[in-house]
């Protein structure tokens, strides 16, 4: 977005309630201006052609047509960012893969508390989306053929993987391309309580790997991947020859709990040079300093391109710091990855 030009928001929601709160709530902010708002999809589209806003905030339960349909249809016609408001459901997945760039659960209107973290994770969210890319999702050209030396890869490595806006597409992208032969994984991805334990189970039900919300103790194993719980940090430890992963509470940092750093920075400890690190789309500079330190202790690392991403914020901040070996698209980082344990 030009600086000084105000964010143009719709809200579409049947409830006139929900819009009205929504539109008081997010307009005294000086970067936001809802434009209008929206009871269903139908006067959504009407209200895009005419108030051409820059960011949708979009619910997935409507009347007529649902949120994710509405998305699925509307996104190559109009690529505009979206943003999703739900109730704890495994729906914002699936509306983050119709093309949503990112999703704010619906606050608990008992507790103030809640309202007011609402309140300020949705500003926060439309100036990021304000700025994203909407990627359109390419045809496949076919499933990667795993080699015989792709399927007996070394299983002493381990892979670690961060990312934020648009992470939970990326690295479903990613592990979907990723062999049951695999070195252990261990993935941060910015994302609230519960959430956590719905993206783990759609990952495992969706890849050929054993993919589980971490808790401490749980250890990284071949074909295992392990993703951090939302509000807790992880890292991992070195137990003999294996390592191990302890998820904690803490300060936040660089605003976020779990850190991608906080990750990154134990991995580079523990691990050195049997580890490869990979750092997806997100905003800001989470990871960044923990890619450099795994980098300098000998990883390999990976940072994703700006083409392929969402908001090309934490793999610019990498690239920067010259945290990033190799530099790639989406599409062709798992081959990377199998290629480097290949020869090493």
């Amino acid at each position: 977005m030009d600086k000084g030009k105000k964010i143009k928001v719709l809200i579409v929601d049947d409830s006139i309630l929900f819009r009205e709160f929504l539109s008081m709530a997010i307009s005294p902010d000086s970067d936001i201006e809802v434009v209008a708002t929206a009871k269903d999809a139908f006067d959504a589209k009407e209200k895009l052609l005419q108030y051409q806003p820059d960011v949708m905030i979009c619910d997935v339960e409507m009347p007529k047509m649902n949120g994710i349909e509405f998305i699925r249809r509307l996104i190559p016609q109009f690529p505009i960012p979206v943003i999703v408001v739900s109730s704890v459901s495994k729906q914002v997945f699936e509306a983050l893969n119709a093309g949503a760039v990112d999703f704010v659960p619906k606050p608990d209107f008992a507790i103030f508390k809640s309202v007011q973290d609402f309140v300020i994770e949705m500003t926060e969210k439309i100036k990021v989306a304000s700025s994203a890319k909407i990627v359109q999702s390419k045809p496949r050209s076919g499933d990667i053929v795993l080699t015989k030396e792709t399927d007996s890869i070394s299983a002493d490595k381990i892979i670690a993987i961060g990312a934020s806006t648009g992470g939970t597409e990326a690295i479903l992208k990613i592990l979907k391309d990723l062999p049951s032969t695999s070195p252990g994984i261990v993935v941060v991805q910015h994302i609230p309580p519960v959430f956590s334990a719905m993206f783990a189970e759609r990952l495992n039900n969706s890849t050929n790997l054993n993919v589980k919300e971490a808790k401490t103790g749980d250890y990284v194993e071949q074909g295992k991947v392990l993703v951090a719980p939302g509000d807790k940090h992880m890292r991992i430890k070195k137990e003999g020859s294996r390592y191990m992963v302890e998820c904690f509470e803490g300060e936040r940092v660089n605003g976020h709990r779990p850190s991608v750093d906080v990750l990154f920075e134990s991995v580079a400890k523990e691990a050195g040079k049997d580890a490869i690190g990979v750092i997806l789309t997100g905003m800001g500079h989470d990871g960044a300093k923990g890619l450099l330190a795994m980098k300098k202790s000998g990883a390999y690392t990976i940072g994703q391109d700006e083409s392929s991403s969402i908001v090309y914020g934490m793999p610019r901040s990498a690239y920067n710091l010259g945290a990033v070996d190799a530099q790639l698209p989406l599409d062709r980082i798992a081959m990377s990855i199998l290629e480097y344990l290949n020869i090493h």
